[in-house]
């Protein structure tokens, strides 16, 4: 620990050993924990792991922080919360001591996955021209069902190159430490990893993965077209001009809806009186909000007890700040102002206080009374739940969602409608400074999310084997049968995903895979709609993203809860952007920001 007052100031230091600190911040009271550091005038708490460049973690590890540091500034130590990820990170430390959770807080639980198998696509190698023969793949990846599609295709890959595959399987909320740990210390355990779309930035900028672009054409490997990807999800597989994450998962957030509930003729003549407008498929946040107020506290499914107007999962450290920034694209993106959201891009100036995103905060923020209090605490895993269950009327999620509406234990098949995120009437243009009205609701759409996808490490020992093993995963026939079904987490994003006329797909395919055929045609038009239009949020891949959405997933959960104000939050997370800026250097940043936008 590190007493300190602001920049150039010069602190008194309190060290101790760094298994001792972790105790003390595990389990000791708060006031002996703090009687070192009570009498400096400010505080800064800093963890790092030898090799690590920036401060990491996340996941249940963050609450405890938040909880932590809620509690020293009620005793007056002010804390910097720039060093957030380094607390969570040494809380991560404790993990081996505490029971591993049964099931990744990620999936469902009231379905069970279909047993839809994939095609085998490569045929067994003759045992002389094996062609990566002797060679080891070591993939970290997140924890999945009998090791998820590469468990599937394990026997199929090593029977082709005569390579073995390993599978290292952990949480999403572990995997980015891992795998930097990894490469900031040049070990190259993994070869590969599947990695979120918001890591490209730091892993460029470190050098610390490879393009495949010389395998990508090559004859050897498994043949897969980067130009079915929609331009939106393709965008985030490249860098600077080069492709680096090979095609898997395509992540993006859009509206579902009971089509059921907004059919029926007793629910539209209510509605109607009580808003005066005719019942249907929100286009606006507003609507959005009148649907979701008048289905809470109305029995849904039948078993006599009152349910909800809408099911979001809100916990700090689970990714519910994903909420947010598809949420508030419509309050700021719009024709005059298309990429200014994160940062101003000449001077790397936070714009998150913009009245755009203060509006959008405060309209968020007001639909929590519509949804259970649990939810607060709810991960992903527990908000699918309540919706699968037919307890909600409205949620806006992923595409698992409706992937796993269609399994065996879902309440809903058949009654699920998909859409495009609704918009505004009007957003704040950061460009002109000025709320701009438009005639029609301002519709923007989103690759928010991790878009999951196979990167190689600098550092691999056997990398055209690994990009052998991407490959496969990415072939045309594979990814129709991951993208049909739910427990995979891969999400549609191709060409031939889409039913005609907006792609090549075949609604025998998805019938023969359990979906409800009105469910299917809602869903694949939504996803396609949203991807192709021509307003997207823009996606943040700069070095530091993990530290910028640490910092904003804790201030929108104090503003969720009602410990700070909309306004008084985002301030928040905006002094922290600015410190995480100037920590990592702000002309770096600006560069980096600049690139990742195509500048």
């Amino acid at each position: 620990m590190t007493g300190g007052g602001a920049h150039g100031a010069h602190p008194e230091r309190h060290a101790m050993n760094r298994r001792s600190a972790l105790l003390v911040l595990a389990h000791a009271t708060l006031p002996g924990m703090l009687r070192p550091v009570l009498s400096q005038a400010a505080a800064r708490i800093v963890f790092l792991a030898p090799g690590e460049p920036v401060e990491r973690g996340t996941g249940p590890y963050r609450r405890r922080v938040a909880q932590f540091m809620a509690a020293a500034r009620g005793v007056g130590m002010k804390v910097k919360t720039h060093c957030l990820g380094a607390l969570i990170a040494a809380f991560a430390a404790l993990a081996s001591a505490e029971e591993p959770p049964k099931q990744e807080a990620y999936q469902a639980s009231v379905v069970k996955g279909a047993n839809i198998v994939p095609p085998r696509v490569v045929q067994p190698c003759q045992p002389g021209p094996c062609p990566f023969a002797g060679q080891s793949v070591t993939v970290l990846l997140v924890r999945s069902p009998g090791g998820g599609p590469f468990g599937e295709l394990k026997d199929e890959f090593e029977a082709a190159t005569g390579a073995r595959l390993k599978l290292v399987e952990m949480t999403h909320v572990d995997l980015f430490p891992n795998f930097m740990s990894d490469l900031t210390n040049r070990v190259g355990k993994y070869d590969a990893a599947i990695a979120g779309a918001w890591w490209l930035g730091e892993l460029v900028a470190g050098n610390y993965i490879i393009p495949y672009d010389k395998y990508y054409q090559d004859p050897r490997f498994p043949s897969w077209n980067i130009e079915d990807v929609l331009p939106a999800p393709r965008h985030l597989l490249m860098y600077g001009g080069r492709n680096y994450m090979v095609a898997n998962d395509h992540d993006g957030q859009v509206l579902y809806y009971r089509r059921d509930l907004l059919a029926d003729p007793g629910h539209q003549a209510a509605f109607q009186r009580k808003y005066g407008y005719p019942l249907a498929v929100p286009k606006t946040w507003d609507q959005f909000r009148d649907v979701a107020d008048y289905f809470n506290g109305k029995d849904l499914n039948g078993d006599g007890i009152p349910d909800h107007g809408l099911s979001l999962h809100l916990k700090v450290g689970a990714q519910g700040m994903f909420h947010f920034m598809s949420f508030s694209a419509p309050y700021v993106i719009g024709p005059d102002n298309p990429e200014l959201y994160w940062f101003d891009p000449r001077t790397m100036k936070p714009l998150l206080e913009s009245p755009g995103h203060v509006r959008a905060l405060e309209a968020l923020v007001d639909l929590v009374q519509f949804g259970p209090r649990e939810m607060l605490n709810w991960d992903l895993g527990k908000s699918w739940d309540h919706f699968l269950g037919g307890r909600a009327a409205l949620t806006f999620t992923w595409g698992d969602l409706g992937a796993l509406a269609q399994e065996e234990g879902s309440r809903v098949k058949g009654k699920v409608g998909t859409a495009p995120l609704p918009g505004t009437s009007e957003y704040y243009s950061l460009a002109r400074r000025e709320w701009i009205r438009t005639g029609a609701p301002n519709l923007v759409g989103n690759t928010t999310g991790g878009s999951w996808a196979g990167v190689i490490s600098k550092y691999s020992k056997a990398p055209e084997a690994a990009y052998y093993l991407l490959a496969l995963l990415a072939t045309r026939e594979k990814s129709m049968v991951y993208a049909a079904r739910g427990w995979d987490g891969i999400d549609p994003g191709r060409s031939y995903h889409f039913l005609p006329p907006d792609g090549s797909a075949k609604i025998e395919n998805y019938l023969k895979a359990g979906w409800d055929e009105t469910d299917i045609r809602d869903y694949a038009k939504a996803y396609f709609d949203s991807f192709s239009n021509p307003l997207q949020l823009p996606y943040l891949r700069i070095p530091g993203t993990y530290s910028y959405w640490q910092a904003l997933d804790v201030h929108l959960a104090e503003a969720v809860a009602g410990q700070l104000s909309p306004a008084a939050a985002l301030k928040a997370a905006t002094v922290d952007f600015e410190e995480i800026t100037i920590r990592l250097g702000r002309e770096r940043q600006r560069r980096a920001y600049q690139a990742s936008l195509g500048f």
